[in-house]
């Protein structure tokens, strides 16, 4: 269909992808348990968004140049390792004192949440060389359209992985509502901040494969 093949194989491994937890998953869960389901499903939605810009990057071709150069992967890589550190220490900041109420400090507008959920996705130079890597696989080397054949691809397996990331969203928001101290909350949320912070670490010195 549309240039591929093994469809069905390549919807079963994209799901499993989607599950393995990541930054993505991460993000989403944390504005979840601490904003709530809306927050979680603005923060899925924006994950969503920023497949997108790998969907097309490798439709177009452009993740086979942080491919083949060092530099280009090596800028993007330090960009998304900065941001998902900033995202993580803006976590950790939070105090106790600045909880007046069950949620946590680092509150954040809905639209402010989907964008630090495009910018999660989009930053990550891991993303692109997965989808460069993975998608080939299910094109057929005699489709007339290959960019045609990337993009049907990724649509799916963006699909799937919005619908995953949205019940993820309302998973955590219910398990957000067994009561617990402010104060338990804040740590929780450093802890998630100080995840943040060792996935970015670990971004920063991934090597080009």
């Amino acid at each position: 269909m549309l240039g591929t093949h093994d469809l069905p194989l390549f919807i079963a491994s994209g799901l499993l992808l989607n599950v393995t937890p990541g930054a993505d998953s991460v993000y989403i869960a944390s504005r979840s348990m601490t904003q709530g389901a809306r927050a979680g499903m603005a923060a899925a939605l924006g994950v969503g968004l920023g497949c997108w810009v790998h969907i097309l990057a490798a439709a177009l071709g452009l993740s086979a140049i942080l491919a083949a150069s060092a530099l280009a992967f090596g800028v993007v890589k330090i960009v998304g390792a900065a941001y998902l550190v900033y995202l993580g220490l803006s976590m950790w900041r939070t105090r106790p004192q600045a909880m007046p109420d069950a949620a946590m400090a680092a509150r954040a507008p809905l639209r402010k949440v989907l964008v630090q959920g495009f910018l999660t996705n989009a930053l990550n130079p891991k993303v692109a060389l997965f989808f460069l890597a993975f998608m080939p696989q299910f094109i057929d080397s005699t489709a007339a359209h290959k960019p045609l054949a990337f993009l049907f691809l990724g649509a799916i397996f963006d699909f799937n992985g919005t619908l995953w990331c949205l019940f993820l969203a309302w998973a955590a928001a219910g398990a957000s509502a067994i009561r617990v101290g402010d104060r338990a909350k804040v740590w929780m949320g450093r802890g998630v901040g100080a995840l943040f912070i060792l996935i970015g670490v670990r971004l920063a010195l991934a090597k080009q494969d």
